[in-house]
């Protein structure tokens, strides 16, 4: 039996967590990898999940919670992440059909993301999602002058590594 608690958890990743898949995707470069960074991530909106005061929307505190932990992860140098068996709650994983160029340019992109640092990953992710300076900043916990910047700096470099 689920409390009201777990239930509104639930509800709230399931509409979501596409967020999740995608920051795995900008920090990982195989589904293992993928897979252990999901089920962290997953632990650590839960463990969290009485801390969101509904201040901000639940996707906004879900980037901010994802990208930490995310990157938090893949700080440390043994780039190993321990997980924790999280077998009663199961999640439903849409998968989006693309055309041939569509998913050769996707790789593209994404195969450039990886090369750029743990900051400038969270931005384009950020950017790529359409979400407005404010809630950049918001989310990465900097000015939105700063995000700006960062911003350019970040486009700049995925350029140069898009375009060499």
């Amino acid at each position: 039996m689920q409390t009201k608690q777990e239930q509104q958890f639930l509800n709230d990743f399931e509409q979501n967590q596409n967020i999740v898949h995608k920051v795995c995707r900008i920090y990982t470069s195989n589904q293992d990898a993928h897979n252990d960074l999901f089920q962290e991530i997953t632990i650590q909106l839960w463990k969290n999940y009485s801390k969101f005061r509904g201040d901000a929307k639940f996707s906004t505190w879900m980037y901010r919670v994802a990208l930490n932990t995310a990157i938090s992860l893949y700080r440390k140098s043994s780039r190993s992440i321990k997980t924790q068996d999280i077998s009663d709650v199961a999640f439903k994983i849409q998968s989006h059909d693309y055309d041939d160029t569509e998913e050769q340019q996707l790789k593209a992109l994404y195969k450039a993301i990886h090369k750029l640092n743990d900051i400038d990953k969270a931005l384009i992710f950020l950017y790529l999602e359409d979400k407005p300076y404010r809630e950049i900043s918001e989310t990465l916990g900097i000015s939105e002058v700063n995000a700006r910047v960062k911003m350019n700096r970040a486009k700049d470099k995925l350029k140069k590594v898009l375009n060499p």
